[in-house]
């Protein structure tokens, strides 16, 4: 990029630099990734298979996913305590990491 070029930052709300926003974008480390962590304290990563540890009433499904439900390739949500998951019959299924555990 040349030097005349400008980057809104939504973090901040205000044009900077290109290469303000290069040396910031490239700032960033692995200590401001989120961990999140099932019940039971083990690490989940994205594709990961959890179970379920409690019966929990899916809100505008109409539905019970049972305690002991295989949720697969479940995606982390950049929250600690959220996973984002599928599940046959519901879309845009959110769990909280307190109530999976990582099979």
């Amino acid at each position: 990029m040349a030097d005349d070029d400008y980057v809104y930052d939504e973090a901040t709300g205000e044009w900077i630099s290109a290469a303000d926003a290069a040396a910031k974008s490239g700032g960033a480390s692995d200590d401001d990734a989120v961990v999140v962590r099932d019940s039971v304290g083990n690490v989940l990563s994205d594709g990961d298979q959890v179970t379920l540890i409690k019966d929990l009433t899916v809100k505008g499904a109409g539905q019970t996913l049972k305690r002991g439900t295989l949720i697969k390739s479940i995606r982390l949500t950049g929250d600690a305590q959220e996973i984002d998951c599928k599940f046959d019959g519901i879309k845009g299924l959110v769990l909280r990491a307190e109530f999976v555990r990582k099979r």
